[in-house]
Parts: structure tokens; sequence; C-alpha cells
């Protein structure tokens, strides 16, 4: 008697253990964050140039400003400019450049949105405002084809909140927002004989 009970209580506590769903995982995705740039300045006005002096300088202080980053990804369209803006920080993390179609945005948003992680992309003018609408972002004013090279869109997607952060990155361009000038950020200079008497009153420095 006292074994039929066991096993009937066996198979009531089993039914009662929640399965995953069909096609499911029992991980979280987790929250998306994605880092998006232009290609860095190039050689020329090809259909496929390579990056100039500035653009190879540009790429390196792209992976400079991302190396704590933790980037797990990195995409790029299948271009010579892209793909070498990308490539020092795939270097930085050994990963490899995933390739992606620039006129099927929708794709890669919907790739990016279902891996969850932290992703670089590389895209052009046109294609980066346009994906970070896509994952519901901000992309503010039009990128100055001509000169800005410097916008660094992140984007952070958790629960269908989406929050958007604008950044500049490595030597400035000359397109800088229009309620900012040029001698606005230049950093406040204090010197020695303020600096000692903060010290002197015994004020962080």
């Amino acid at each position: 008697m006292m074994k039929v009970l066991a096993i009937t209580l066996g198979v009531f506590f089993l039914g009662c253990v929640p399965t995953p769903k069909e096609g499911g995982s029992n991980e979280e995705i987790q929250p998306l964050v994605v880092f998006l740039v232009r290609h860095a300045e190039k050689v020329d006005q090809s259909r496929d140039p390579d990056l100039s002096v500035e653009g190879y300088s540009r790429a390196d202080a792209l992976a400079l400003t991302l190396a704590d980053a933790k980037i797990e990804q990195v995409h790029s369209s299948d271009y010579i400019r892209t793909r070498y803006t990308a490539a020092p920080v795939a270097d930085l993390f050994d990963l490899e450049i995933n390739l992606y179609d620039p006129s099927d945005l929708y794709t890669l948003a919907g790739e990016l949105e279902a891996k969850g992680g932290r992703h670089l992309v590389v895209g052009h003018s046109n294609t980066t405002p346009d994906l970070v609408e896509l994952l519901g972002g901000e992309p503010g004013p039009a990128i100055v084809e001509e000169t800005e090279y410097d916008r660094l869109y992140i984007l952070t997607i958790d629960k269908e909140r989406v929050n958007t952060v604008l950044l500049r990155y490595g030597k400035p361009c000359s397109s800088l927002p229009r309620s900012i000038s040029a001698s606005s950020l230049e950093l406040p200079q204090t010197s020695a004989s303020a600096l000692k008497s903060l010290h002197t009153l015994g004020l962080p420095g």
C-alpha cells in the first residue's frame, strides 16, 4: 500500500514541474546593447574605397573607446571602409566580423533583438541612423555625409524600453551641433595658486 502511495505522489509532483515551452529555452535573452558608428574617413569618393590615414586613426580610436565595452559580436556591411573600421575592435576582442546587407536592415535589427548581448555595428551615413530608428532609438539629425565621422550611438534595449546615448569619439569633426561651439569644449584651466588655495582649505582638488 505504501509503495503504491509513493508512486502516486511521485507522478503527481512530476506533473506539477513546469516544462519549457516547445522550441523555447531556459536561458533568458540578455538585454541588448548596440554600439553603432558610420565607417571612418575614406581615401576617395569611389564605390568601394579604402580608409584614409585619418580613417585608420579613427578605427584605432574606436577600439580604444570600446576597449572596456565587452563587445560580443561585430557586424559590418561588406565594404572595405566598413570592414576596416570594424577590424580593430574585432581584433581586440578576438571576434569574426559578421557581414550584413545594408539594404536589408530589418533582418539585421531582428537578429540583434533575438540575440541580445553587446554588439558593434559599422554602417554608413544613411544606414546608421536608419538602424537606430528601427531598433526604437532616437537617430537625431542626419549625419553630414562630407564631414561627420565621429558619431557613436549607444542603444540599450531591455524589455521593450530603449535608451539612446549619442557620443563623439576620436578626432572631432567640424560638424558640431549648432548649440555647441568649439570654444565651449575647452576645459577650464585652474591656476596653480587656486589649486594651492583649495588644498589649504582642505577642499577636494
